[in-house]
């Protein structure tokens, strides 16, 4: 019995029921010998039921993405705000830090220009000092000139005169 038709007509042909079963379990038996993964087939309602429930799947899929995308974008943003604030308290840091800078600078260049107006009139002091010195001196020679040169132009005078009586 290889095909239907030969299965019903033995099946009309069948003396009584118990030999109609028996054909019906052998028809069973030769089915599960051709066919030994006929029961591991997926019929058209497996095949619905498997693709429903995969859109479902899809769906929270889609959902659990949705969400962790806006979770990530609000992380983003925080991220995004605190860098600002960062910055802005970076900024605020070196603006204070310039301001400091500056006036430790302005302290500083004020302190050396104190040093530098009370060393420039110390110099002034010191040639204050050293032009009344070089003065003083200056008048000493001018004596001492005058004390060698007053005699010798009377030496000078006296011999020109002795040069004249002798002539």
């Amino acid at each position: 019995m290889t095909s239907s038709v030969a299965l019903y007509e033995a099946l009309t042909t069948a003396p009584d029921e118990r030999t109609r079963a028996r054909l019906i379990a052998e028809a069973f038996e030769r089915l599960d010998e051709r066919y030994p993964h006929l029961p591991d087939l997926a019929t058209q309602g497996h095949a619905r039921e498997s693709e429903l429930r995969l859109r479902k799947e899809i769906e929270q899929v889609r959902a659990e993405l949705r969400e962790t995308e806006l979770r990530l974008q609000k992380e983003i943003e925080q991220v995004r705000a605190d860098l600002k604030a960062d910055i802005e308290r970076f900024r605020a840091d070196l603006k204070t830090d310039i301001e400091q800078v500056r006036a430790d600078l302005k302290a500083d260049i004020e302190q050396v220009r104190a040093e530098l107006k009370a060393d420039i009139e110390q110099i002034r002091a010191e040639l204050r000092e050293t032009e009344l010195r070089l003065q003083k001196e200056i008048a000493h020679i001018k004596i001492d000139i005058l004390k060698w040169l007053i005699p010798l132009m009377f030496a000078q005078v006296a011999a020109i005169a002795a040069l004249v009586k002798l002539l």
